[in-house]
């Protein structure tokens, strides 16, 4: 009887044992401290936003029937505090950005974050031998390649375009042969082409039309003269195109005058009939 209270008492203990090497073997070891711990990650510094701006976006853009009247500011990169002029109007805005500047990135950044749109103000040579030069331009007598490695060049430092536009250039688009050049290289981007008409015997829309480009021609100049007085009567002007012909393209700059008699343009516009669009709303 002992005997076999001693052989289930073994039993009893060899079954205990196994239970507890199985429970052993299945808890996983604790790793062993780290002597060496790696620094906690962290996010890198966030670069500095694109131009800065407290503005929100615009609301949704739908270019409506009747008379349409597109804006352009010319001669964007230079000034930051101009820029954000600019981005404060209320309306669509299309801004043509010089390329190569210290700001063309950032402020073509901030237009599209906010939903204004963005154009390439491409600078060309200029009329007569004491113009000034651009440090880069299309210029009479390049060929196609020199013309498509500039337009590449400013491209990549203007992020965001949908559209050129001629910076002086008088010379370069009255040449038939430049503006023979340029169109195709446009084309190939699917950019449109805007002449700003600095010079009457232009050829650039002649020759976008030609090449298969979707393009417009400047109508109205809006600052000519710099008072708030000579801008709104040529956006009186720009209205009065728009609403007998059904649309009107009008360029300005972003000096004071200009933007002061915009911020408040928009109503008197409406009243008129006449709704502010993008460039590329008027282009064909």
């Amino acid at each position: 009887m002992l005997r076999t209270k001693s052989r289930v008492a073994h039993f009893a203990l060899a079954i205990a044992c196994v239970t507890l090497a199985i429970a052993g073997c299945s808890k996983k070891p604790s790793p062993p401290a780290n002597p060496h711990p790696e620094p906690e990650l962290r996010s890198a510094k966030p670069a500095r936003p694109a131009h800065p701006s407290p503005l929100g976006k615009l609301p949704p853009h739908h270019a409506g029937k009747g008379p349409k009247l597109a804006i352009i500011i010319d001669d964007i990169g230079y000034d930051g505090s101009a820029a954000d002029s600019v981005l404060a109007l209320n309306f669509p805005i299309t801004l043509s950005v010089l390329p190569n500047l210290p700001l063309s990135t950032e402020v073509a950044d901030a237009a599209h974050r906010r939903g204004d749109q963005v154009m390439l103000h491409l600078p060309m040579q200029s009329e007569g031998e004491d113009a000034k030069a651009e440090t880069v331009e299309l210029r009479v007598g390049m060929r196609a390649t020199e013309v498509n490695q500039i337009l590449t060049n400013a491209l990549a430092s203007v992020p965001y375009v949908v559209g050129v536009n001629n910076h002086q250039g008088s010379a370069a688009t009255s040449n038939a042969a430049l503006m023979a050049e340029l169109m195709p290289a446009l084309k190939k981007r699917n950019l449109f082409f805007i002449d700003s008409r600095t010079e009457k015997t232009t050829v650039a829309y002649d020759a976008a039309k030609k090449a298969g480009v979707r393009a417009a021609s400047r109508k109205v100049f809006l600052d000519d003269v710099a008072t708030r007085e000579a801008v709104i009567t040529q956006l009186k002007l720009a209205a009065k195109d728009a609403q007998r012909d059904g649309s009107c393209i009008a360029i300005g700059h972003p000096k004071p005058a200009t933007i002061a008699a915009l911020a408040d343009a928009q109503p008197h516009l409406a009243a008129l009939g006449v709704q502010l669009v993008f460039a590329s709303d008027l282009v064909q």
